[in-house]
């Protein structure tokens, strides 16, 4: 291994520390990594920029948009406010109602941007109630990470992953991965319902106070809202369409969101990029050129080699090898730069002759969505919401989640080994 390979490693490694201790920003961290990869020689500005998956960035960057003004109509805090009261306000069942809302909302729109939406009508509900939030906000982060797993804009590791193969379209993930994340958001809410079954109690003052609340003065702007949910609505069977449209899935977000921008008018355009996750677009950005320096340099081919050389080519056994590592490792580090490094490896696993790739692909999007439920630094859904907590006064600590978090992730982890197994070497 030459000396540029082993400084690409050092940056590597001294940036992973940074962002898995939290002790800078993470974002900054990133980009500072990607820059020493530049400044140091390792790789050129030009192929920094070559390594950067813009596809990914536009798919989140359009979804953001849209979501972002359907926000402001209120029909998020109409759908969560209607639901509960459908449920008579019982804490038990809003904690079901949360965690579907918060799957389902994952499932279509982004985990990340469901949790920015659920948490502050979860802090509502939980005050006018008078319990704690906590449970509530636990719940949701396992569903967002549950259910994002289902689809291809779901999951930041599932944007990525689409966006390097471009033959996992929507459609594929829905077929091999939304059957299986369907029983496993079951046996997660039965579990979740079974650990907090006795500490969600509330008065039943506190239940006729939620159940005066007019949900429908939430709805603000009907025009804006149609527009929206049109919009939106054409954006997801866009995105169903894709390949055989031969678009990119960025393509279509944005198509999506410059048409909101079209008929809603140029003042919601600033207030719209104002929302978009500039932080999470710049993290993927630096991620993308620090990954391209251990890709350069060969680094990322030894890996692959020597994975080969320990599975000896099985796919089976580098399937499943693939799910723990990604699964267990994703749950202590982001998962994002996680997958960010992985793919590389894949491919080059392929050259090396593995010839069938796609169930390694789906071990890698079950390991890393799943196993960033596993701590609260797994994954940008989790320090969300922990971040969101802590700024309203209730702190979710480490172990307080990982007592819940991490026995859920092993459940959901050996159900997606047997699912794999089942899938795509037993029935084939």
């Amino acid at each position: 291994m030459d000396n540029q390979a082993l400084v690409a490693i050092a940056i590597f490694l001294v940036t992973y520390a940074f962002i898995i201790t939290e002790k800078i920003q993470r974002t900054i961290v990133a980009m500072a990594g990607g820059l020493l990869m530049i400044l140091t020689g390792i790789i050129t500005q030009e192929e920094g920029i070559h390594h950067i998956d813009f596809n990914t960035l536009g798919l989140l960057i359009g979804m953001m948009i849209i979501v972002s003004i359907t926000a402001q109509t209120g029909i998020f805090t109409f759908v969560a406010m209607r639901a509960a009261k459908r449920v008579k306000a019982d804490p038990i069942k809003i904690l079901i109602v949360l965690s579907m809302i918060t799957a389902v909302g994952s499932a279509m729109l982004d985990n990340v941007t469901t949790v920015l939406l659920m948490v502050p009508i979860t802090f509502s509900i939980t005050r006018q109630l008078d319990i704690n939030p906590v449970p509530y906000l636990i719940c949701e982060i396992i569903c967002s990470n549950v259910g994002g797993a289902a689809t291809l804009i779901g999951d930041p590791p599932n944007i990525m992953i689409g966006s390097a193969v471009p033959e996992l379209t929507f459609i594929s993930f829905l077929v091999n991965m939304a059957p299986a994340i369907a029983v496993m958001l079951v046996v997660t809410i039965l579990y979740l319902l079974l650990v907090y079954r006795n500490s969600l109690k509330t008065t039943s003052q506190a239940k006729e106070k939620l159940m005066k609340v007019n949900e429908k003065a939430e709805l603000t702007n009907p025009v804006l809202l149609k527009k929206s949910l049109f919009v939106l609505a054409a954006t997801i069977i866009g995105f169903g369409f894709h390949g055989v449209l031969h678009l990119e899935s960025a393509t279509v977000a944005l198509t999506g969101a410059f048409v909101l921008l079209l008929v809603t008018g140029e003042h919601y355009l600033e207030e719209a990029l104002d929302k978009v996750e500039w932080n999470t677009i710049f993290f993927f950005v630096g991620l993308f050129v620090l990954v391209a320096g251990l890709v350069h340099t060969g680094v990322i081919g030894a890996l692959a080699e020597k994975a080969i050389e320990y599975t000896q080519g099985d796919p089976l056994n580098t399937s499943l090898i693939i799910l723990w590592l990604s699964g267990l490792a994703s749950a202590f580090v982001d998962n994002i730069p996680f997958v960010a490094t992985m793919i590389p490896m894949i491919k080059e696993m392929g050259a090396l002759g593995i010839t069938d790739l796609e169930p390694l692909w789906w071990s890698l999007a079950f390991g890393a969505c799943l196993g960033g439920n596993g701590t609260i630094i797994g994954a940008s859904a989790n320090v969300i919401v922990v971040g969101m907590a802590a700024r309203s006064q209730h702190p979710i600590n480490f172990m307080t989640y990982f007592k819940v978090a991490f026995p859920l992730t092993i459940i959901t982890l050996f159900m997606s080994h047997v699912y794999i197994y089942l899938r795509y070497f037993v029935w084939g």
